[in-house]
């Protein structure tokens, strides 16, 4: 005890088994840990110019639905049916109590209800359906709205477990969400008696899911932990040690709750002792120790008894919300103090109690891309500008929330798409590079453990058993087979590589690329257009996205993307791919109107647009099902979509790679959901940053077996890392992409692997130079993508091969190779007469874009 207190005092980091030690702490050794805890507690608040305040949050309690799918052993919140007038609050029951907290001067209204009630009680999907909702987190969303518009008042949702896709949906009505981590102690969840059983959403690992996934949609999210309910100190520790590490790599958590229990008459806990608050004193000084200065700790003021003081100086800064008007319906035994009575408590400590928003100052000073704009209004009408506080004597009244009117004005570095080439970007990192993207030190912890490699000479065997199983039998290659090939390649620097083999290697995928695809190679005439560079998901490999304050940053207007789609097709392009940014203020309808000013101006062209971020984004944003939006997409003009924001369909890579892209399953959900609606798409690997050879195989084996089931790819596309401007790579984290081996030999397996279900396997000349292109296509590839006009992405990254290729440049890249070039559409088939001639005319690329010498040609 006395060295944990001692390495308390010095400020040194406390690890889990110092934790627990201080975690028992009472009497004297309590007195000192408080000292310490507080002095760290006073430091933050000074960090952030709130010396002396203690915040709470005047609010209204809506309890939604008291229906669960959960059987919590302490729970008085969740009930049955018979017990209920309704299973839900009707919208004028939810309104009336919005009203009445607006009056008493509230500026939160807080959304408690069941998790996924209609998943257990009939009675619960029977009123969602009569009302004309699909599910519970549609109506929370429907009654946010309505809150905002008819009675001013701050939605925080407080609806249980939620998806990633759930998280999207909800972040555009709500300034911040919450749920209680509570514990990460799996016995209490798996053992039959014990408080979780049978309560599929406290699952740990859920939990902790969800609080991962809150981080990376970049919601200010509050949590915390339960004690008292039959968990160990050391589970505690391990609880606080969860929260920090979530907290430290995504910077989402804006409040940690320590919450002790209270036994409730008839819950199967009744006879529990409540928890004793030294005991939550000295959780609370641990959490601050741990947790550190900028995390705000609150204690919920009426479960404290009279111990205010005790709490203060264990190192809380928050007494959460209380509310002048509705009870605490979760502990409803247990009224709220009144408020004048907590300022006075909080000044016989010697603090000064504040109102603060739902939302924390640090996330409302911050603003993008914590606070969606659709609510910027309504949170900047209750807060102090200079402070982020609530602002005294705000009016308290409704305001409109609506999508942005999706105008497309015109905005930002429009010509940056040839001034990449001509000038470059403005620097080769964003100003925010040291905190947008997460902690980069705790980042590290996430990296995939580099794989084994064998030693010299000791798999030949392996080797030649691997090669002849590639020709006889492709598709049954297995995966270990597959990672012997891939080590033909050697290491990053060239260890172990062996060059015969990966030549018969590559000798085998072009036998097979003969017999699949035949001799020629093909490309199309196409048009890039990325409509917007404005991006707030914080992809760590990305260079292109911007915030809208940035030098580089740009929005085209619908003109202008029809404008170019045109001039594309003068120079005889059929396609037109089209991505773009997550722009904050384009409604989920935006994609709708940008395909439909591209069919609108040149009805014939192949519109190729939108990667499944970009349908998850428009989905989640319109409430619509992928499978709606898509539908919606396609009546839209949508012809095919780039199966791009792969990079590499394992989570635990993903998770690395990008702070807020979607989820692998998402991923996979969005291309076979346009299969089965007619929709084809391409398939993508982005490879050679933090992933290893076995992520490689088991991507592209993923990719085979949705084929399988759906048909529905068109092509595969290896996309080699760009490392020279990506984020990833200057914190130090990411390798600078894949060797040239190891490019040989991934194209080489993909056309292994795949064959039989993918016929069209493509290299990517923007991230490969020429000589290196030459040597893929003999090696299992038949496709170099297209002449492209415009190509921002890569070059943002620092990809030195352009913007376009001339088809005379295409051919005479082919050439040596000796094999015929054709030009192809987006589906592999044959351009008509006057495209060709049209293509032929302008040699593949609009003059506009030629009138620019690239850097590297000067």
């Amino acid at each position: 005890m006395r060295r944990a207190l001692a390495r308390a005092r010095d400020g040194k980091a406390l690890d889990p088994s110092e934790a627990t030690v201080l975690l028992h702490a009472r009497d004297s050794h309590l007195e000192t840990l408080l000292g310490h805890a507080g002095r760290v507690r006073d430091a933050g608040l000074e960090a952030v110019g709130r010396q002396g305040i203690i915040t709470y949050s005047r609010k209204v309690f809506i309890p939604l639905t008291r229906l669960c799918r959960d059987r919590c052993g302490y729970c008085t919140f969740a009930t049955a049916p018979h017990k209920l007038e309704s299973a839900f609050l009707g919208p004028d029951e939810v309104l009336e109590i919005a009203r009445q907290g607006a009056a008493a001067g509230c500026k939160e209204a807080l959304f408690t209800l069941g998790d996924r009630p209609e998943d257990r009680w009939h009675q619960a999907r029977e009123w969602l359906d009569a009302h004309g909702y699909d599910d519970t987190l549609s109506y929370v969303r429907a009654m946010a709205i309505r809150v905002l518009e008819e009675t001013g008042l701050l939605p925080h949702l407080n609806p249980g477990v939620m998806t990633w896709r759930d998280l999207q949906r909800l972040k555009p009505v709500a300034p911040s969400m919450g749920m209680m981590l509570e514990t990460t102690s799996r016995r209490l969840f798996e053992e039959k008696g014990q408080p979780h059983h049978g309560s599929p959403d406290k699952d740990p690992a859920v939990r902790l899911r969800v609080l991962e996934d809150a981080g990376r949609s970049n919601v200010p999210f509050t949590s915390g932990i339960l004690i008292g309910i039959g968990e160990t100190v050391q589970d505690r520790a391990e609880s606080l040690f969860a929260l920090r590490k979530t907290a430290r790599e995504y910077g989402g958590i804006q409040e940690v709750i320590v919450q002790n229990f209270r036994a409730k008459p008839d819950t199967a806990m009744r006879g529990m002792p409540d928890a004793d608050l030294q005991e939550l004193a000295a959780t609370i000084a641990v959490a601050r120790l741990v947790l550190g200065p900028r995390t705000r700790l609150q204690a919920p003021p009426n479960l404290v008894d009279a111990e205010y003081d005790l709490m203060i100086r264990a190192g809380i800064d928050d007494w959460g919300g209380v509310s002048p008007l509705t009870p605490d319906h979760v502990n409803p035994e247990r009224p709220w103090p009144q408020i004048d009575e907590l300022a006075e408590r909080t000044a016989a400590s010697g603090f000064t109690l504040h109102e603060r928003l739902t939302i924390y100052p640090e996330y409302v000073l911050a603003g993008e891309p914590w606070l969606d704009p659709r609510l910027a209004a309504h949170v900047a009408a209750l807060a102090d500008p200079a402070t982020g506080l609530a602002r005294e004597g705000a009016e308290i009244t409704g305001r409109p929330w609506q999508e942005p009117d999706g105008g497309f004005a015109s905005s930002g570095r429009t010509d940056l798409h040839t001034a990449v080439d001509a000038e470059g970007r403005t620097a080769d990192r964003r100003d925010d590079f040291d905190h947008v993207y997460g902690d980069w030190e705790a980042l590290k912890e996430r990296l995939p453990a580099a794989a084994p490699r064998p030693g010299p000479g000791a798999v030949s065997g392996d080797v030649l058993r691997a090669l002849r199983r590639a020709e006889a039998d492709p598709a049954g290659l297995g995966e270990a087979e597959a990672l012997t090939l891939l080590g033909l390649a050697g290491g990053p620097d060239g260890a172990g590589a062996d060059d015969a083999g990966l030549d018969e290697l590559c000798r085998i995928a072009d036998g097979l690329r003969r017999e699949a695809a035949g001799d020629e190679v093909t490309y199309v005439v196409n048009r890039n257009i990325n409509f917007t560079n404005v991006c707030y998901t914080g992809c760590r490999f990305c260079a292109f996205a911007q915030r809208r304050t940035d030098a580089d940053a740009y929005t085209l207007s619908l003109d202008q993307v029809a404008d170019r789609a045109e001039e594309g097709w003068r120079a005889g392009a059929t396609e037109v791919c089209m991505q773009g940014g997550i722009h904050p203020d384009l409604p989920g309808t935006a994609y709708f109107d940008i395909a439909r000013a591209v069919k609108a101006r040149v009805p014939e062209m192949h519109v190729h647009a939108f990667s499944p971020m970009e349908v998850v984004n428009g989905a989640s944003r319109t409430n619509l099902s992928v499978a709606d939006w898509l539908a919606a997409a396609k009546e839209a003009g949508v012809d095919s979509l780039p199966g791009t924001a792969a990079e590499i369909l394992d989570d635990d890579v993903r998770w690395v790679l990008t702070k807020g892209k979607l989820p692998a399953a998402e991923w996979v959900e969005v291309v076979t959901t346009a299969h089965r609606l007619g929709i084809p798409t391409t398939s993508t690997m982005m490879y050679g940053h933090v992933d290893t050879h076995a992520h490689w195989v088991r991507h592209i084996r993923l990719i085979r077996r949705i084929q399988e089931e759906t048909g529905g790819f068109s092509e595969f596309v290896l996309l080699p890392f760009v490392h020279h401007s990506a984020p990833i790579y200057l914190a130090g984290i990411a390798r600078p992409g894949p060797t040239a081996r190891e490019n040989r030999a991934v194209h080489a397996l993909a056309r292994i692997l795949l064959h039989g279900a993918i016929g069209n396997i493509q290299c990517s000349w923007v991230k490969l130079r020429d000589d290196l292109c030459r040597q893929v296509l003999s090696g299992g590839v038949n496709d170099l993508g297209g002449t492209l006009m415009e190509e921002t992405i890569s070059r943002m990254a620092g990809s030195e091969n352009g913007s376009f290729k001339t088809i005379t440049e295409l051919a005479a890249m082919v050439a040596p190779t000796g094999r015929p070039v054709r030009q192809r559409t987006t589906s592999y088939g044959v351009p008509s007469a006057e495209r060709l001639a049209a293509a032929a005319a302008s040699d593949g690329v609009c003059q506009s874009v030629r009138n620019f010498v690239p850097l590297e040609r000067l």
